[in-house]
């Protein structure tokens, strides 16, 4: 789903067959997160011609990665900015994730919205913004995102699959306000997995 700014963004689905050879699991991942675009009123996609137009890596599971989550309790809100110049999106640190991905560590920081905070049904939602080296190249240059939930965390540690790495609605259509990913959120190596950039025109 599309969990960031609820009302632009609605895909989110965790996978209900843990027993399903992964390829199979983001083949099905993918098929529900096109089958939101053209039931979510405020997408920027609402044919299937302008669907069958998104393009993605093949599954990878080197992108499956385990990451340490280390707690940022009483982090101050900042004000990420957006695509549009008069729009930030006010978003809280919740935590630091520290990772290796083709024996590169990396760490980035992942954000609790908190206007989804306020709402009892998506409290628990966290946004992962980020760019890597693909970004601009082979990926949407304002950056990717994956959405993700506390209840994730198990003992400390939280699986990032970054297969399930998607575009901003921005990516296909000027108009929404998208957060930009901050520099600090910048990975110096490629992660090739996700969403590539879009097939179509903007």
């Amino acid at each position: 789903m599309r969990l960031h700014h609820l009302l632009l963004f609605a895909l989110f689905r965790l996978p209900a067959f843990a027993q399903t050879p992964f390829d199979q699991q983001i083949a099905d991942h993918r098929e529900q997160y096109k089958a939101e675009f053209l039931s979510t009123k405020s997408s920027p996609l609402q044919s299937k011609e302008a669907v069958s137009l998104l393009r993605f890596y093949p599954a990878d599971s080197t992108y499956r990665v385990t990451a340490t989550v280390q707690r940022t309790p009483g982090s101050v809100p900042v004000d990420l900015p957006t695509s549009m110049a008069n729009r930030t999106a006010t978003e809280v640190p919740y935590a630091t994730l520290s990772f290796v991905i083709n024996r590169k560590p990396c760490q980035l920081t992942v954000y609790r919205s908190l206007s989804l905070a306020n709402n009892p049904l998506y409290r628990d939602y966290l946004f992962l913004p980020f760019t890597d080296a693909t970004s601009g190249k082979e990926t949407y240059g304002g950056g990717r995102y994956l959405d993700l939930r506390t209840g994730q965390i198990q003992n400390g540690r939280l699986v990032l699959d970054f297969n399930k790495a998607y575009n901003p609605y921005c990516a296909y259509k000027s108009g929404y306000a998208c957060p930009i990913p901050p520099a600090a959120n910048r990975l110096v190596i490629p992660i090739k997995a996700g969403e590539l950039t879009y097939g179509g025109t903007h």
